[in-house]
């Protein structure tokens, strides 16, 4: 059983490794804001406190998450390069920008994807596109020759393509405006359950267990174990093996114990009103997938920590989900869609960019997404890696959505840029989007020209956004009935707001047990929240009114520093799925 001392000496070799990180990092010639600093000429840097308690308690901070085995590959820089197998124009793509690319794009992914994998190569040019570009298999990547030289001019938009697609919730609402992609990764089977469920007009639940939430079985039940173990004792693992992507599922029960923990316990989650919070409760058993790096008699050791304690009253188990698409990935291109105005607020006809579902170790790099209703997106997909990406053009919805259930990706080097167009009426702008209870998410590194930081109810938690330059003038979305805007241990780390916008950055009075860390000075105006839970939140705030001072100055990369979690365990990637069958 877990108790979180399995790994006393590990822990003690990651709190020694990262302090030596900090001052490292406090010394060092690394880049601030985009700006090379020579040893010397860098601005003087003052270390928090909560950072020398972090180090003391890496797992276990009342206030700061571990993120850093966030990302593909528990966060490698270097990501798979599989050989080139077909060339896009060898199937009839011609890049003239008139006509349509793809069918020919999508029958070299398929060919690849069906022979085991493989890099698709998009030549030099514009290639039109009158349909979704899709990335269905697994060890399959689509590479352009640079965002810079290759283009994909998507003419139609995922209504005209699939269908309307309206929200389970009720009302008029388009989900496209937060779903689906002009290029789409998301496995084969689901893809076809998703599509066929849209067409019907039966709008399906979008996470690891299907359509209804039904498609699992159960491989294990697991004894108690403690937010911030790597172990679990299980009861049976003759099901397990190394290397198997599994599902870790919480329920809640009457009282809400398990939401109350995700929001850090206390007097205010006590007090809260859970119960007519339908489309929160709609979000739980709370599901994480998981690779398992051991099996030794009744132990399984996990790729990462626990997110969460593992508690009887949560009928905590390991179960099966549907088919994952894992080691694809997107490179360097732009998705440039046609040039329409941006919808009235989520009445999205679905000119969206790049969209992860179901998809776990995969991929973007070095792309644009240009004209688009909404980005990038993140939708029950855990372990990505969005790097070197951009939005741009006429003015986004969502520029990054990360939802339903969506754990440990890392978005960084990231850039919104200013919208070319003036807004029209009754459009809206968030911005880095977190809600439906994703959790350890990291945004590191970005500019953000326009929007904010979406947290949009839903109560996501543990999520960290650290080394930006913002713009604050985005709102934040969530209906009432979606729950708190912060669970616990968000982190806003070094974060510099051009317009001295407060909202959504300075959290010391919004989120519980969470940290602002390096924030310049900020005040309140436009879009004013209150906290969600009532009495003391335990939230810390340090070196308010500075900018670029805190060191160090990336939690993330400070995180990684320490070596645990900078590297990906050597296993053969094995998924427990199945065809639908009802969850026991």
């Amino acid at each position: 059983m877990g108790t979180g001392m399995e790994h006393p000496s590990r822990r003690g070799v990651l709190g020694g490794a990262i302090a030596v990180a900090a001052a490292a990092a406090a010394t060092g010639g690394a880049a601030v804001g985009g700006t090379a600093w020579a040893a010397g000429q860098r601005p003087r840097g003052e270390t928090p406190a909560l950072w020398r308690e972090f180090t003391k308690a890496p797992y276990t901070h009342p206030q700061i998450p571990y993120i850093g085995r966030a990302g593909a590959r528990a966060g490698s820089r270097h990501l798979p390069r599989p050989e080139v197998v077909a060339n896009v124009r060898d199937y009839g793509a011609k890049p003239d920008g008139t006509s349509d690319a793809a069918p020919a794009i999508n029958r070299a992914l398929a060919e690849a994807g069906a022979n085991g994998g493989g890099t698709v190569l998009i030549p030099p040019g514009t290639y039109r596109i009158d349909d979704v570009i899709r990335i269905a298999h697994d060890n399959v990547v689509l590479r352009g020759a640079g965002s810079a030289r290759t283009t994909l001019h998507a003419t139609k938009n995922l209504t005209e393509l699939i269908g309307p697609y309206g929200s389970r919730y009720g009302g008029d609402k388009s989900s496209w405006s937060w779903a689906g992609g002009l290029i789409w990764l998301c496995p084969q089977g689901r893809w076809e359950s998703l599509t066929t469920a849209i067409k019907a007009k039966d709008w399906p639940i979008e996470g690891w267990t299907g359509n209804k939430r039904d498609e699992w079985q159960t491989l294990t039940t697991t004894a108690p174990a403690h937010r911030g173990d790597r172990t679990l004792k299980v009861t049976d693992t003759s099901r397990l093996r190394k290397g198997d992507l599994v599902l870790l599922r919480l329920a809640d029960d009457a009282d809400h114990t398990l939401l109350k923990h995700m929001a850090g316990g206390g007097p205010g989650p006590e007090a809260y009103t859970w119960d007519d919070k339908t489309k929160l409760t709609s979000y739980v058993p709370y599901e994480w997938p998981v690779r398992i790096t051991s099996v030794k008699k009744s132990t399984v050791t996990l790729e990462r920590p626990l997110p969460l304690d593992v508690r009887p009253e949560w009928d905590p188990r390991l179960t099966t989900h549907v088919q994952a698409l894992t080691n694809a990935g997107v490179e360097g291109l732009t998705l440039e869609a046609v040039e329409t105005p941006q919808s009235p607020h989520l009445l999205d006809k679905g000119y969206n960019g790049v969209t992860f579902q179901c998809a776990y170790d995969c991929w973007a790099d070095d792309i644009v997404v240009r004209h688009v209703d909404n980005g990038f997106g993140l939708v029950g997909a855990s372990a990505c890696t969005l790097r070197n990406t951009r939005v741009a053009g006429r003015g986004s919805h969502h520029p990054y959505f990360c939802r339903e259930g969506s754990h440990d990706n890392l978005i960084e080097d990231f850039t919104i840029e200013q919208r070319t167009v003036p807004a029209p009426s009754g459009t809206q702008l968030h911005g880095i989007n977190v809600e439906g209870l994703s959790s350890y998410n990291v945004w590191s590194r970005g500019t953000m020209d326009m929007g904010t930081f979406d947290s949009h109810r839903g109560m996501p938690f543990a999520n960290v956004r650290t080394d930006i330059t913002v713009n604050n003038n985005g709102r934040h979305g969530g209906d009432a009935g979606a729950g708190p805007l912060f669970g616990a241990r968000f982190t806003h780390w070094n974060i510099r707001v051009t317009n001295h916008r407060a909202g959504l950055m300075k959290i010391d009075g919004l989120a519980p047990h969470s940290a602002t860390v390096g924030i310049n000075e900020v005040r309140e105006f436009d879009q004013i929240d209150v906290p969600d839970f009532s009495g003391e939140l335990h939230s810390r705030i340090e070196l308010y009114g500075t900018t670029d001072v805190v060191r160090p100055r990336n939690l993330y990369e400070a995180q990684r520093a320490s070596g645990i979690g900078a590297g990906h365990e050597s296993i053969r990637p094995r998924m427990h799925t199945m065809s639908p069958t009802v969850g026991n």
